[in-house]
């Protein structure tokens, strides 16, 4: 049975900004370069290849540090894996900020032992002492089929879906599909779907 699309979300469900929300399903197409060492490693784009997003890495920084920049180069978000945090947390900083003051949303681990994903996700506005989380992302990444749902509720805001080729995998490439539901911010999304990237990452490097 299919999930209850979001379609009781807020007229503005901005989290990133107005502009990044759009009132029919938007499609992106999420390219994550697996050898990449260089600035780059994820180009966000449309159904008509073009560019929405890209993401920067820190790769020899002490923790994951990545920045969301916008097709004109602006940098809309710092993303930052708080260090000896015992769940997994990771903050959303606007701008190249990393000022408490800026903090969007925090993503966490449900808990520390997982067979399959599952984060909650805190918005700053968020007064429940992250008791009741805003979104919540459920799935598997190693499938690429992870849903965002809204708070603990089963309306879903986004869902990706892995598409991919001979072509991509000779290329080193790992190409997958996020579908962004009516009036959800699909940059918001987008930050979710690089955090979600750099969780498995640790969860690699641990195993």
């Amino acid at each position: 049975m299919m999930s209850q699309p979001a379609s009781q979300m807020p007229q503005s469900a901005a989290i990133i900004g107005p502009q990044y929300c759009v009132p029919q399903v938007l499609d992106l197409a999420i390219v994550r370069k697996v050898m990449s060492l260089t600035d780059g490693s994820f180009v966000v784009t449309d159904v008509n290849d073009n560019i929405l997003f890209k993401v920067k890495g820190r790769l020899f920084s002490i923790h994951d540090r990545r920045v969301l920049i916008d097709a004109a180069g602006n940098p809309l978000l710092t993303l930052t894996e708080k260090v000896m945090s015992a769940h997994d947390r990771w903050q959303a900083f606007r701008g190249e900020s990393t000022d408490p003051k800026d903090l969007i949303f925090t993503v966490k681990r449900s808990s520390m032992i997982q067979l399959k994903t599952k984060l909650h996700v805190f918005l700053s506005t968020n007064t429940t002492n992250e008791h009741v989380c805003d979104f919540r992302i459920e799935g598997s990444w190693f499938e690429r089929s992870c849903v965002v749902y809204a708070g603990e509720s089963n309306n879903v805001v986004a869902q990706m879906h892995k598409k991919h080729s001979v072509q991509s995998v000779l290329l080193g490439k790992d190409k997958f599909m996020v579908m962004v539901y009516p009036n959800v911010d699909y940059a918001f999304v987008t930050a979710l779907i690089v955090i979600l990237d750099g969780i498995n990452e640790e969860d690699q490097g641990e195993g």
